[in-house]
C-alpha cells in the first residue's frame, strides 16, 4: 500500500511479533513446566502482585527494541528528498532483514551463556550495551553519510548493525521473560512484546520525523518559525544511545536472573545448539512443508511494487513525509480491532479461505495505489490537503481490511499445522519465510525502479553538448550536472508504473495457479506436517 514502511513495519512489530512470541512463550512453557512438573502454576489465573516491576521492566526493554527499527523506517523517508536512487533505497532496504533472519542464530543464544552473569543477560546485556555506543558512533558520523551524496554503504551497514542487535537482544529478551515472570503470568510478556516494540518504533518513526521537520514544528509547536526541526537525526541518536547505556547499566545493577543453573548443567550447549539445526532440517525436508514455503516466499510479489515503493513516490509528489507518518495514529484503533474481528473467520480446517478471499483485492489494489500515486501532483495543487489526506485514510483502511484478513488466516493455519514437539522451532520456521517472502519482493521491486525508468536530461539551448544531452539523470551527480548545463530531468516513463502493471500481471498468474496449491495443503492430513521419529 502507499504507507508501505508504516504498514509493513506496524504489522511486523504490532501482530507478527507478538503472536510468534505468544505461541512460543506458551509451547515453551508448557513444556518447561511438564518438566519441571509444576503444571498446575501454568494453569493458575493470572495474578500480576509480585510482578508488576518486572512487567513494566520487559515493557521497557522491548521499547528499547522499537526504537532502531523506526529509526530504519525513518531514513528512508530523509533519503527520498535528498535526490537519492531507487537502487540505494534497496541497498538500504536490507536494514530490515535481521528481525526475518534471527532463526539462523537464535539456537545460540539460547543455548551458550556465562552462568555466574545469567543466561539471558550473556547477550542482552552486551548487545544493549553496544546498541548504545553504536548509536553514539552514528550520532557522530551520520551527518556526514548524509551530506552531498549520501554514503548508503555506510548507513546501510550503521543501521543493519543496530537491527541485528536488536534483534539479538530479542532473543534475549524472550527467553528471559520466561522465568522472569511466574508462569501463571508468562502470558503478559507476549502483550510486553507487541506493546512495546510498537510504542519504541512509533517513537523511532513517528515522534522523530515530526519532531525533526522544520513545517510540522513551525506549525504546532514553535510560536517563532525556524528552519530546523525540534530535533536533528544526530541528536536523536545521541540521546537515545546513552538512554541505552544508563538503563543497561540500572539492570546489570539491580536486576537479577531468577533461572537456576543445575548442578552440573553445561555451560556452553553445543549439543543443545546441533539438536535445534537439525530439527530445523528435519522440518525443511517435508514435503508439505517445501510446498508452504514456495508459496511463501513467491505469494507476495503480486503487490511488492505498492507495499515498497508508492509511500517513496509519494513523498517525491510532495507528500510531507512527516504527514505520512503521522497517519499511523488515526489508524491504529482499526489496526487493534481488525484482527479480533478476522479471527473468528479464521477457525477450522481451512483457515486459509480468508487469505485467498482477500489475496486478488490486495493485488488489485495495486493499481490504486498507482492512480493515488499518479494524481498525487494534481490533488496537492488544487485539493485541500485535509481532503486529500481523508481519501489516504479510507484507501488505506480497505487495504487493512485485505492484509488483516491474509494475516491472521495464515498465522492460523500455522499453529494448526505447527508439530507440537517441536511447536516454537516450527513456528518460528514458518514465521521467518513468510517475512523473507516480504523482504526480498520489496528489495527487488525497489532495485527495478530505475532500470524501468527512462528519463533524460532536456536542454532548451541549440548549442547543448552531446555529453548533456545523453546525461540518463539516473545518480544525483548526473542530476547537479544536468541543472549546471541548464538542462531539466524529464521522466518520460517511471518504472512504477512499468512494475505495477507487471506485478498485477504476476500476482493474477500466481493467483491462478497458487490457489490450487493452497487449497491442497489445507486438505492435508495433520500427520503430514509433523516430523516421525529418527
Amino acid at each position: 500500500m502507499i504507507l508501505n514502511i508504516i504498514n509493513t513495519f506496524f504489522v511486523k512489530l504490532l501482530f507478527t511479533i507478538g503472536n510468534m512470541a505468544s505461541s512460543r512463550r506458551r509451547k515453551l512453557d508448557k513444556t518447561r513446566s511438564l518438566e519441571n512438573g509444576d503444571e498446575d502454576d501454568v494453569n493458575q489465573p493470572s495474578n500480576i502482585n509480585g510482578d508488576r516491576l518486572n512487567i513494566a521492566l520487559l515493557l521497557f526493554l522491548y521499547t528499547l527494541q522499537g526504537i532502531p527499527l523506526g529509526l530504519g523506517a525513518a531514513i528512508p523517508m530523509l533519503l527520498q528528498n535528498r535526490g537519492i536512487s531507487y537502487k540505494q533505497q534497496a541497498e538500504f532496504s536490507f536494514v530490515n532483514w535481521p528481525f526475518s533472519m534471527k532463526l539462523l542464530w537464535a539456537p545460540i543464544v539460547d543455548a551458550l551463556y556465562w552462568s555466574k552473569f545469567g543466561r539471558r543477560k550473556t547477550w542482552m546485556v552486551p548487545a544493549q550495551y553496544l546498541l548504545g555506543f553504536g548509536m553514539l558512533f552514528l550520532s557522530m558520523k551520520v551527518d556526514f553519510w548524509l551530506e552531498g551524496e549520501p554514503d548508503m554503504m555506510l548507513l546501510t551497514m550503521g543501521f543493519f548493525t543496530l537491527n541485528f542487535l536488536a534483534a539479538t537482544q530479542d532473543i534475549a529478551v524472550d527467553g528471559w521473560a520466561l522465568t522472569m515472570l511466574k508462569r501463571c503470568n508468562v502470558g503478559h510478556a507476549s502483550t510486553c512484546n507487541s506493546v512495546g516494540q510498537t510504542a519504541g518504533y512509533f517513537l523511532g518513526y513517528v515522534v522523530f520525523m515530526a519532531l525533526e521537520s522544520a513545517n510540522f514544528c513551525n506549525s504546532y509547536l514553535r510560536s517563532e518559525p525556524q528552519d530546523v526541526g525540534i530535533i536533528t537525526l544526530s541528536e536523536f541518536l545521541y540521546m537515545w544511545g546513552w538512554v541505552f547505556i544508563v538503563t543497561t547499566t540500572l539492570v546489570v545493577v539491580i536486576k537479577s536472573e531468577n533461572e537456576p543453573i543445575k548442578s552440573g548443567q553445561p555451560v556452553m550447549g553445543w549439543r543443545s545448539v546441533t539438536n535445534a539445526y537439525h530439527q530445523l532440517y528435519r522440518i525443511t525436508r517435508l514435503p508439505s512443508v517445501k510446498t508452504l514455503a514456495l508459496i511463501l516466499l513467491t505469494a507476495k510479489v503480486g503487490f511488492s511494487s505498492s507495499d515498497a515503493v508508492s509511500g517513496l513516490k509519494l513523498v517525491e509528489a510532495g507528500v510531507p513525509r512527516e504527514q505520512l507518518a503521522l497517519m499511523i495514529v488515526p489508524l491504529v484503533p482499526i489496526q487493534v480491532i481488525l484482527p479480533l474481528i478476522l479471527s473468528k473467520h479464521s477457525t477450522g480446517n481451512e483457515p486459509l479461505n480468508s487469505w485467498l478471499n482477500a489475496y486478488p483485492w490486495r493485488v488489485l489494489f495495486g493499481l490504486v495505489a498507482a492512480m493515488i500515486v499518479a494524481i498525487t501532483p494534481f490533488m496537492i495543487r488544487t485539493t485541500p490537503m485535509s481532503i486529500y489526506f481523508v481519501l489516504l485514510l479510507c484507501l488505506y483502511a480497505f487495504h487493512q481490511v485485505c492484509l488483516f484478513s491474509m494475516f491472521v488466516s495464515v498465522m492460523a493455519f500455522f499453529a494448526r499445522v505447527s508439530d507440537p514437539i517441536v511447536g516454537g522451532t516450527y513456528m518460528t520456521l514458518l514465521n521467518t519465510l513468510s517475512n523473507l517472502g516480504s523482504n526480498w519482493p520489496n528489495t527487488l521491486a525497489l532495485w527495478a525502479v530505475d532500470p524501468l525508468t527512462y528519463r533524460n536530461c532536456v536542454n532548451s539551448f541549440e548549442n547543448a553538448t552531446m555529453s548533456l544531452m545523453e546525461n540518463t539523470c539516473d545518480t544525483l551527480h548526473a542530476k547537479e550536472l544536468c541543472a549546471k548545463g541548464g538542462g531539466t530531468c524529464v521522466t518520460s516513463l517511471d518504472g512504477f508504473y512499468v512494475e505495477t502493471v507487471l506485478c498485477f500481471i504476476l500476482g493474477g498468474l500466481w493467483f491462478l495457479k497458487g490457489s490450487h496449491a493452497i487449497k491442497h495443503l489445507q486438505r492435508l492430513p495433520l500427520h503430514r506436517w509433523h516430523l516421525t521419529k529418527d
